[in-house]
């Protein structure tokens, strides 16, 4: 979601706006956006890695996990 945010403004910095004589002149500067794609799609790798290894966190957390459990079946010492 915060790609599809991000990408206009990735591609709107490509843009380079200069004034002079009355005029203003808007050009689009291919290896700037080229620049600012590569950065997004690394971001989006890091951000990926990222998930990937919180997620192998906590599937290690859940595996050591260990839980006791006892159960008296005394009814005489069973009070709710």
């Amino acid at each position: 979601m915060r790609l599809i945010l991000i990408a206009p403004m990735a591609l709107l910095a490509a843009c380079q706006v200069s004034e002079g004589n009355n005029s203003v002149t808007v050009a689009y500067n291919q290896d700037v956006a080229e620049n600012a794609a590569q950065d997004v799609a690394n971001a989006a790798e890091e951000a990926g890695d990222a998930i990937a290894n919180g997620t192998e966190e906590a599937v290690d957390t859940a595996k050591n996990v260990d839980v006791d459990v006892d159960v008296d079946t005394n009814k005489a010492n069973n009070s709710n």
